[in-house]
Formats: structure tokens, C-alpha cells, sequence
């Protein structure tokens, strides 16, 4: 009876090692597995004809293993290290860097040199002005212009200034030839007395639809063409035209006068006709 009894309590004592045995083994044979798992670039391309390889989006799992991406490849490690720093590297030469407590001088500023204001050089043969013949400012919304906008322009003969808003006419240069200001809003106070007397050159003065009330006299003898149709002039006197104290005055050049649209009755005033080589163009009744 004891020996059997020794020998059966044997018998439960060596399968409880084979069962404390596999128990072990298990963990260890997941451990070793885990050690010696294959290298990523054996478990991903192995088997696999990468140069004949058509890759598309269907096929792009065979090639990587995503599941295992993150295992597979840590690029924590590959970050490189850089070190943030808040000041500025010292320069070698201690002699550059200024003295703790110390303040560089606060340079002073130098007192601006006075001049004398530039004068403007005087007009040349080599000027701009010299060569400007011909300004056209048609169809804007000119209403003012200052008196000695064009009287500095000594070559100037053509001032073209049709459909503006002009109320007021400026002082013109001598070389004006053609006077364009035809569709402004020009009365008789806004021309300068005896403003084209002295203009010798003057050979076009066209100033229809205005607000004038009065013929512009004195004219000058140069003058070939005069435009004043649809203003507001009701008048003239004897000597608008002609000179009534000498007779045998002709003005040849003035062959067009044009008064139509004005409310004046042209044939009241039949002495100031007598040295035109034509009637004004307008009523007559």
C-alpha cells in the first residue's frame, strides 16, 4: 500500500511539471517569434517582380503592408534634434561687444541748410513751351481755368475747348490763331474787356452756344471767321464791325459772321454792315 501510494504521488508530480512546463513555453515561444520576425523588407517585397510590377490603387496593398506600418517603421528617431536658443551667438572679438550699463550716444541730428527757393528757369528756344502749338481739351468737365493757364505758352496756336463747363474764358497768348470754346456755359461777364483786341493772329474765334449777350468787340483785323450762334445776344453798336468814322474802311478778311440763333434782329442796325464783304448770317426781320 505505500509503495503504490508513493508511486502514484509520482505520477500527479510530473504532470503537474508538464503542464508548469507548456506554461512556460508559450511565452517564450511568442517571445522568440517576436525576435526573430523577418526584416520589413523581406516580409514586404518578398516574392514580388517589382520592376514588372504595374502599380495601381487596387494593388497597393500587396506592396505594403499598411497594418504593420506603424511597427514597421519609426520615425521618431530619424527627427533630428535641434536645440531653440534666444540669443544671438557672441561674436569672437570681445572688443565689438559694448559695455554692460553702458548706452551707445544718441547721435545729433545735423540743422537743415536753408536755401533760397528755386526760381523757375526762364523760358528757352529748347523749351516745352516753346513747342507746344495745339491743346484739345474737348469733351470734358473743365469749369475753371486759371487766368495764366495758356498766356505763358508763347508758340500756342490752337486752343481747343468745346463741351466743357467753362463760365469764363482765360487770358490767351499773342500766337493764337483758332479759338475753339463753342458749348460751354460762357456769359459776356466772363470774357476780360478787350480780351482778343491785341491778338494779331487771330484768324477763328467760335463761342456758339454760350450765354453771351453782346458781340465781343473790339475784333481784331486778323480775324477771317466768327461763330456766335444760339447765345443770348439782342444788340450790337455801329462800330462792332466797322469804323463809322472812316468810310472807305473794308475788312476783307471777315467773310464769316454768324449770328443765327441769337433773339437781335439784324436789320435795326444797317450801318454796321457797311465795310463787310458779306452780311452776317442770321434774322432779319
Amino acid at each position: 500500500m505505500a509503495l503504490g501510494h508513493r508511486m502514484q504521488t509520482l505520477a500527479w508530480v510530473g504532470i503537474a511539471s508538464l503542464c508548469l512546463g507548456a506554461t512556460w513555453a508559450v511565452p517564450a515561444k511568442k517571445e522568440r517569434k517576436k525576435v526573430e520576425k523577418p526584416k520589413p523588407d523581406l516580409v514586404l517585397y518578398e516574392n514580388l517582380d517589382l520592376e514588372n510590377y504595374d502599380m495601381t490603387l487596387d494593388s497597393y496593398g500587396d506592396i505594403m503592408d499598411l497594418n504593420n506600418y506603424e511597427e514597421l517603421y519609426d520615425y521618431g528617431d530619424l527627427a533630428p534634434k535641434i536645440e531653440v536658443g534666444t540669443l544671438a551667438p557672441r561674436p569672437k572679438d570681445r572688443g565689438t561687444l559694448p559695455e554692460l550699463g553702458t548706452a551707445a550716444p544718441t547721435p545729433k541730428l545735423q540743422p537743415l541748410a536753408t536755401t533760397n527757393p528755386t526760381r523757375p528757369a526762364p523760358l528757352g528756344p529748347n523749351t516745352a513751351q516753346e513747342k507746344l502749338k495745339r491743346i484739345d481739351l474737348t469733351s470734358n468737365s473743365i469749369s475753371w481755368a486759371d487766368v495764366d493757364a495758356f498766356r505763358l505758352l508763347p508758340s500756342l496756336q490752337e486752343l481747343i475747348l468745346p463741351e466743357n463747363r467753362l463760365t469764363a474764358l482765360p487770358e490767351l497768348p499773342r500766337s493764337i490763331v483758332r479759338l475753339d470754346a463753342r458749348l460751354n456755359r460762357i456769359p459776356s461777364a466772363g470774357l476780360r474787356p478787350e480780351a482778343f483786341q491785341d491778338l494779331t493772329q487771330l484768324q477763328f474765334l467760335h463761342l456758339s452756344d454760350n450765354q453771351l449777350d453782346y458781340i465781343p468787340a473790339p475784333l481784331p483785323e486778323s480775324l477771317r471767321s466768327l461763330h456766335l450762334q444760339n447765345n443770348n445776344i439782342q444788340t450790337m453798336h455801329e462800330d462792332t464791325f466797322c469804323n463809322s468814322q472812316d468810310q472807305s474802311h473794308i475788312r476783307r478778311a471777315l467773310e464769316d459772321i454768324r449770328l443765327d440763333g441769337n433773339p437781335i434782329n439784324l436789320s435795326l442796325f444797317p450801318n454796321a454792315y457797311f465795310c463787310l464783304p458779306r452780311l452776317p448770317t442770321g434774322r432779319f426781320l
